[in-house]
């Protein structure tokens, strides 16, 4: 069975549907227990990160889940809960990833005009496993003729650099766990991979078959 994570927070509706589609037996819950017993655990969410981790304290989910030994993918919101930190609300997170979420600045302007860069970030952009970072500077290769490489289960039978759909304000900073990044406005995590634990910001559940493809390789993991 796959948990789940009920929390103050939105979209889980539309994770739920994504894995009926598929046929996968679900369950959204914010039991303890049912969490521990799930054979993985999805961390969704879209909304407000102050509110969403005070719901998990006053419930103990935030201990949990870091306790957590089977597959999580955390997605959106649930992405950058699982970071150290983040500017919206000025909210101490989980931790799990040693980074932080920064809100997008708001764009240049040039000659007077303002760039078409908007924030939040919404629509379809760049997945790439295949990039350089120093700084605030990040290099997305898009000239390669090979697979995405198999640097985690989650992006495996992808092609390089496709595009998956984003809706955010926030992104997580660039770190070692990142394992692919987009570049919008400035460069920020796209996944993130530490241990047992995956997270996207954009929506695999928004993003057509490729997205249908990251959840299949999710739900495909063994639980050591």
């Amino acid at each position: 069975m796959i948990a789940i994570v009920k929390y103050n927070a939105g979209n889980i509706g539309s994770v739920t549907n994504a894995l009926n589609r598929l046929g996968i037996q679900n369950k959204v819950t914010d039991h303890p227990e049912e969490l521990k017993a799930a054979s993985k655990v999805i961390f969704p969410g879209v909304g407000e990160a102050g509110t969403a981790m005070n719901y998990l304290r006053e419930r103990g989910l935030d201990q949990v889940l870091k306790e957590l030994t089977q597959p999580v993918l955390g997605i959106c919101l649930g992405m950058q809960l699982m970071c150290r930190h983040s500017e919206e609300g000025d909210t101490d997170c989980l931790g799990i990833f040693d980074t932080n979420v920064k809100r997008f600045p708001r764009p240049e302007i040039h000659e007077g005009k303002a760039s078409e860069l908007k924030v939040p970030h919404i629509g379809w952009n760049i997945l790439s496993s295949e990039f350089s970072f120093q700084s605030d500077t990040l290099n997305l290769s898009k000239d390669s003729e090979k697979l995405i490489t198999l640097k985690s289960e989650l992006l495996t039978r992808l092609q390089p650099n496709t595009d998956v759909y984003y809706v955010h304000s926030y992104y997580a900073e660039i770190c070692e766990n990142t394992i692919a990044a987009c570049d919008y406005i400035l460069p920020f995590s796209s996944v993130l991979q530490k241990d047992n634990f995956y997270a996207t910001q954009f929506h695999p559940e928004k993003s057509a078959g490729i997205g249908e493809q990251i959840l299949n390789n999710f739900l495909n993991m063994e639980h050591e």
